[in-house]
């Protein structure tokens, strides 16, 4: 029985696939993006939301959200 990934779930593997194939860590991208690691864990992981402040930034900047119009 395999487990179906909710779109978030997806779009969080997409980003960490992504990274590692370029040779990044989340660790480097959190430093590279001045993002506190355990923050950026937290948001992929979902146990942050990313409604607002910092953690909607990080979800923005990994592709979480939409960017935000203005």
């Amino acid at each position: 029985m395999t487990t179906k990934l909710t779109p978030r779930e997806q779009k969080a593997k997409k980003f960490k696939d992504d990274l590692h194939a370029q040779g990044l860590t989340i660790n480097d991208w959190a430093a590279e993006n001045d993002y506190p690691v355990a923050e950026v864990y937290k948001v992929l992981s979902a146990e942050r939301k990313g409604l607002y402040g910092r953690a909607h930034e990080i979800a923005v900047a990994v592709g979480l959200k939409p960017t935000p119009s203005k």
